[in-house]
């Protein structure tokens, strides 16, 4: 009896479309092969009728059959369990799964085939392929195979020699007088050599597929380890700035702190000695006062005799100290708390005609007459005022401006909205926020906190808070 074996089914059958192992493969005029259900989708969806491979493209939708062969060979490869081939050190009782055995000889330490004959069906070892050439010098023999009935015809019993290509199987000679007549049929090795060239190159494909892959794969592992390294040396001139500035900081509130203290110690000692001085003066005004009162007491007499020593001598005003001890802490003026001095440039085009600037545009005069300037939208015609070039609209903000001996000068902020021409109301409520004589000016309608001074002849405005572009 023939020894029944397993067909070797090839691991890459599989679609180009959608990449699985096929379902009712068909072939299309140019000769690839693909699922049927996957190739007449891409038709559905694509404006031309062509091949997805080669890019072919046909006049009309071409018909399709499903190759039977293919679809075997997919349907065994999804049936039968993937076998793996024993160890090299298998004993010859058990040989490997790729072996062909000889059907002649008997026993279990048969030796390999080295021939099938496609008429006897039967494969032949090297010592019985002689015996069999001998007697059948016409038999066509081919590289040994297992399973020899399966390449017979199940309705003729003859050998499967050729491939129909209308319906895509294989048929024997009779079948093409039959159920095939006038189908275009090829030899089976022929068929099988072009079948294995398409799948040489799948396989190619599916190859520069994973290789591509692969690389991807490879360049966002690197990507990754590069944003990794540039987290960590990121983090840690994160840290080290502020580490620095929360060093900076606690230098700074120290400085601060120890100004305060030394201050406080100043003040201390200031208040001790003013209060023993006081101390002293009360003691020796309580006794004149009771010298006075002893002198009140005694008689007329005596009392002319000595009011006139009393009298010469007068009181000396005792006390040295005829100021308050000032306590309260002024406004801070460390140079860490304060922002720094802005800048101010005047615009001569919001100046009003009785203003005169200086050529830097730092500084501004009462002229006392009337100047001829042309008529600009920001001018100020009635109302003596000018404004600085910069504004702002968020933000701390700081200056110090030197105003002379004049006793008639305002200092503020104003909203770039505000009136230019006719009579202003300069006030909070119209945009305004004007300091003058160290008072703090208060608004509801402008959100800002802060205060105007003036020491001696400078004048500064500090602090002020706003919501809105100001100048």
């Amino acid at each position: 009896l023939a020894q029944q074996g397993h067909s070797c089914i090839d691991q890459n059958v599989h679609c180009s479309i959608c990449l699985d192992v096929f379902t009712d493969p068909v072939s299309i005029p140019c000769g690839h092969n693909f699922c049927q259900a996957c190739i007449l989708g891409y038709w559905k969806s694509s404006p031309l009728y062509q091949c997805p491979m080669c890019k072919k493209s046909f006049y009309k939708r071409p018909d399709t059959s499903v190759n039977t062969v293919l679809r075997e060979i997919a349907e065994q490869l999804l049936e039968e369990p993937t076998e793996t081939p024993p160890p090299a050190s298998t004993s010859p009782a058990s040989p490997s799964w790729k072996e062909v055995l000889c059907d002649v000889c008997l026993g279990g330490g048969r030796p390999k085939a080295v021939k099938s004959c496609l008429v006897c069906l039967t494969s032949f070892c090297e010592e019985h392929l002689k015996s069999h050439a001998s007697r059948f010098t016409k038999h066509k023999l081919m590289e040994p195979v297992a399973n020899m009935e399966d390449r017979m015809c199940p309705k003729h019993q003859r050998l499967l020699e050729l491939f129909c290509k209308k319906d895509q199987t294989c048929v024997c000679v009779l079948c093409t007088e039959t159920d095939h007549r006038a189908h275009y049929t090829v030899p089976v090795e022929r068929e099988w050599t072009e079948k294995r060239a398409q799948l040489k190159k799948v396989q190619v494909d599916v190859q520069q597929l994973i290789q591509d892959r692969v690389r991807k794969v490879e360049e966002i592992k690197r990507s990754v380890e590069l944003s990794d390294a540039s987290a960590k040396r990121e983090t840690e001139d994160s840290i080290q700035v502020f580490c620095e500035l929360v060093r900076s900081i606690q230098k700074t509130q120290a400085d601060v702190v120890a100004a305060i203290e030394e201050k406080q110690r100043r003040i201390e000692s200031q208040a001790h000695d003013l209060v023993a001085e006081l101390e002293r003066e009360i003691d020796e005004l309580r006794r004149r006062g009771v010298d006075l009162e002893n002198m009140d007491r005694t008689d007329h007499i005596h009392f002319l005799k000595v009011q006139d020593d009393v009298a010469c001598r007068k009181i000396e005003k005792v006390l040295k100290y005829t100021g308050m001890l000032d306590v309260t802490s002024p406004p801070p003026t460390h140079p860490t708390v304060l922002p720094s001095v802005e800048d101010v440039t005047l615009d001569p085009d919001t100046a009003n005609p009785w203003l005169q600037l200086s050529q830097d545009r730092r500084q501004v005069r009462h002229l006392g007459a009337w100047q001829d300037l042309p008529d600009h939208p920001d001018r100020f015609d009635t109302v003596v005022i000018v404004l600085g070039r910069e504004g702002f609209t968020s933000g701390r903000h700081y200056w110090e401006v030197q105003v002379g001996e004049k006793d008639d000068w305002y200092l503020g902020v104003a909203k770039s909205s505000v009136k230019r021409k006719g009579r202003i109301s300069v006030s909070s409520a119209n945009g305004w926020l004007l300091a003058r004589d160290m008072l703090t000016t208060q608004s509801s309608n402008l959100r800002r906190s802060g205060y105007a001074v003036e020491h001696g002849n400078r004048a500064a405005a500090r602090e002020f808070n706003v919501n809105e572009s100001m100048v």
